[in-house]
């Protein structure tokens, strides 16, 4: 049976223009939310723009509650494909929820993959993880209690980490990077199981490879998937290669319908499929890990940012940190 090739001219082409239109967008709405800042977020930081690195882009958000004693802490990790997004789009309700609780909750920025490819955005939010723990006297964090989610990008980095092994440098002489990069707990909203293009065309049954991957990993042509070089990015950024026995649990959704995909999908059809749920879920149901898989059909509505579904996702949190959440709001 003959392979079909990838047409990655047309695909690369496509990369181009849409980081092109993507940039120009972002501009735009961060032009947008300086002008109306209380019209983006209705709860704002008690500390923002705190730092973990010189570039710009490295900075998180913190929304502190009072305390008596230190509290756990949810790191919301933003989306957009490596290429966009920000972390003043938080959720108000998650936040409120949290809250409600006890616990409070950060925002985290990383530089995005107009600035470098993988892994500079995993690594960024691992250092951003550890600045917060490393602070944690000063937050009045609990440094034990730590979880993070995101949506769609945000989604990887916060199975990326939830799975990964720890990477504190214990011999390190910075006193940072000394510090655990393990959480809690995670939660995956339409999160992508694997970043392996290989991987993911088999899955759908594609010879699509979405223009964020190209971007993400700097490919120039097919011949880019069977580069040794590059090969071994795909592999070590797919979450779903490094789940093992001992890892702690995940929360998964995906609002996208559980329904089959038109015969070769584009990556802007596959990209948030919940088939990357049950590929994850398959392994580490044969690991004995704890984790949660929840569609859409589980809801009386797809939207994310429904109430009963942010409210399902911060009780489970909250059941790991050992609270028991609340009945009524």
């Amino acid at each position: 049976m003959m392979k079909r090739k990838i047409t990655f001219s047309m695909t690369i082409l496509l990369a181009v223009t849409i980081c092109a239109a993507a940039r120009d967008a972002q501009r735009n709405r961060q032009a947008q939310n300086r002008q109306q800042p209380q019209r983006q977020q209705a709860i704002q930081p008690t500390q923002p723009d705190e730092k973990y690195g010189e570039h710009e882009k490295q900075a998180f958000d913190l929304y502190l509650i009072d305390s008596d004693k230190p509290t756990p802490l949810f790191i919301w990790i933003h989306g957009g494909g490596f290429r966009g997004g920000d972390k003043r789009g938080v959720n108000a309700e998650m936040i409120r929820r949290f809250h409600g609780h006890g616990v409070s909750f950060a925002s985290m920025n990383y530089r995005l993959s107009d600035v470098g490819p993988y892994p500079m955005q995993m690594l960024d939010s691992a250092r951003g993880l550890q600045t917060i723990r490393y602070r944690a006297k000063q937050y009045n964090i609990d440094p034990k209690r730590i979880a993070c989610g995101g949506g769609s990008a945000g989604a990887g980095i916060s199975m990326w980490l939830l799975y990964h092994d720890d990477l504190a440098d214990s011999k390190s002489d910075d006193p940072i990077a000394r510090q655990s990069t393990r959480i809690t707990c995670a939660v995956s909203i339409a999160g992508q199981t694997s970043y392996d293009p290989r991987v993911i065309q088999k899955l759908f049954n594609t010879d699509k490879v979405h223009e964020a991957l190209v971007t993400l990993y700097r490919m120039k042509d097919d011949k880019d998937l069977n580069r040794p070089e590059v090969t071994k990015l795909f592999e070590d950024a797919s979450i779903i290669n490094h789940a093992t026995a001992d890892d702690p649990p995940l929360y998964m959704y995906y609002s996208q319908a559980n329904e089959p995909l038109p015969e070769n999908p584009t990556g802007q059809q596959h990209i948030h499929h919940p088939k990357f749920g049950s590929f994850l879920k398959e392994k580490t149901d044969k690991l004995g890990l704890e984790v949660v898989l929840k569609h859409r059909e589980d809801y009386d509505s797809g939207d994310r940012n429904n109430p009963r579904i942010v409210r399902d996702q911060v009780d489970w949190v909250l059941k790991h940190f050992g609270i028991e959440p609340k009945k009524t709001d």
